[in-house]
């Protein structure tokens, strides 16, 4: 198992130098710039991905390893059934064990008010023919063995998958060089030359690369990136704490959550563990400027969300980091090569403490590692998977909300095809970038 989290004193596996010219020119070597990239060079397509750090070094590997179609947006649920399969596709693939398994996802209902709103989501499984059901207290507690407590009951998918998230990213990436990708780590774009209303190539850090095409999926620095070249994105991070066990007893082969803790078997025995519905939001600049395209969800979850004033140095929205930088000058991409925030300690203390309440027969918990990752949030809890139209060539993929790792082959595959102008296979108009501009609603994915 590699050291984790990454950080940018790891080993550089793609060292570059980038090239002088590429068809296309990802920025971001996460779960969606890594896919994209693969399934564009598998249809030839000269492909050059830039990462300013490490390959998935933030919230792709450091995300709970869920590959759910359980709980989806009804929009996304079509390409989550299709990024399965792709997921089983691209694991053989790349010949890597990435811990690829179907073990099911569950989640817990405390009281009848959360059945009855997995009740509502029966109704989009029916449409898609999921074998998602209903179980009842009794049935419940034979599914995860060892519970402190008794359920109201729980909805469950038992086609819904599991895999390591450190592992399989890298892993694609390595079968994307092979297909012809060309990946540079440690190369960060600064910003992108336009003329005419069109994309004419991308300043990096180690020089200019001509390209026609851009996709900027970047995911927390995505909306930093983009304002500097006036595309405004409503986009925000929030910090998550996250833990891992030693090896304990199996209770549940699968991933399961409640209102208080989610926990996920892992490949080496032990568990993921992390917070139901909790996270914390810097406030900045683009916190404040953005506040009333929140305000929706705000109300529909008023506690699911703490607040603290001021971002650490060199955060995307932090009050002193730049908003505007020249070509040929550092950028703040390079002044912070991984976004990789502190784990809180008494989240920590609280996960393990929930964790072991809920499963008394465990004496010890033993906490190998925490960590902390920032997930690029929407106003309407689903992302911007859309073309730019101001810029031609410009293509964005982010505000995942968290989704991300899941349903990241099916995105690459649906924007390697709409960079190509093929027909794409879904309806994306939930995930058009005007949607926040142009008088539409706010409609809020679930929060399940």
């Amino acid at each position: 198992m590699p050291t984790f989290p990454f950080t940018e004193a790891d080993p550089i596996q793609h060292p570059g130098p980038p090239p002088k010219a590429s068809e296309v020119v990802i920025v971001g070597g996460g779960i969606i710039g890594v896919t994209t990239a693969l399934f564009l060079a598998s249809r030839n397509i000269p492909v050059t991905l830039l990462e300013k750090g490490r390959v998935a070094a933030e919230q792709s590997s450091r995300n709970w390893g869920w590959i759910r179609k359980q709980g989806r947006d009804a929009d996304e649920l079509p390409i989550v059934i299709e990024a399965c399969r792709l997921w089983r596709q691209l694991a053989d693939e790349c010949g890597e064990d990435i811990g690829l398994n179907q073990t099911g996802v569950t989640y817990l209902a405390n009281a009848d008010k959360d059945m009855a709103k997995f009740e509502e989501f029966m109704r989009i499984a029916a449409i898609h023919e999921l074998d998602t059901r209903l179980l009842d207290t009794d049935q419940t507690a034979k599914l995860i063995t060892g519970m402190s407590r008794r359920f109201a009951g729980a909805m469950t998918t038992p086609s819904d998958m599991r895999a390591e998230p450190w592992l399989a990213v890298p892993a694609l990436a390595r079968l994307a060089v092979r297909k012809g990708v060309r990946i540079v780590e440690s190369c960060a774009a600064r910003t992108l030359d336009i003329a005419a209303g069109r994309i004419k190539g991308v300043w990096t850090e180690a020089g200019y690369i001509e390209t026609s095409t851009v996709l900027v999926a970047g995911g927390a620095w995505s909306s930093l990136f983009l304002a500097r070249h006036g595309v405004s994105i409503p986009q925000l991070s929030v910090r998550v704490t996250v833990a891992a066990t030693e090896p304990l007893p199996e209770i549940y082969a699968g991933a399961a959550a409640d209102d208080h803790i989610a926990f996920r078997c892992r490949q080496d025995g032990g568990y993921t563990l992390a917070a139901g519905g909790s996270h914390l939001l810097y406030l900045g600049p683009d916190a404040f400027r953005h506040f009333t395209q929140y305000l929706p969800a705000l109300r529909d979850n008023p506690f699911g969300t703490r607040y603290f004033p001021f971002a650490p140095s060199g955060y995307p929205d932090g009050w002193s980091t730049p908003r505007d930088w020249a070509p040929d000058s550092e950028s703040p991409f390079e002044r912070m090569r991984v976004l990789s925030p502190a784990p809180e300690p008494a989240k920590l203390r609280s996960i393990e403490r929930n964790f072991k309440q809920l499963f008394p027969r465990f004496e010890t918990v033993r906490l190998k590692a925490g960590w902390g990752g920032m997930i690029d949030a929407m106003p309407d809890v689903v992302p911007v998977v859309d073309r730019v139209q101001a810029i031609g060539g410009l293509f964005v993929a982010t505000g995942m909300c968290g989704h991300g790792f899941g349903i990241g082959p099916g995105i690459g595959r649906v924007v390697s095809d709409m960079i190509r102008g093929n027909a794409i296979g879904h309806d994306l108009s939930r995930f058009r970038l005007p949607r926040f501009y142009d008088g539409s609603p706010v409609r809020l994915g679930p929060a399940l």
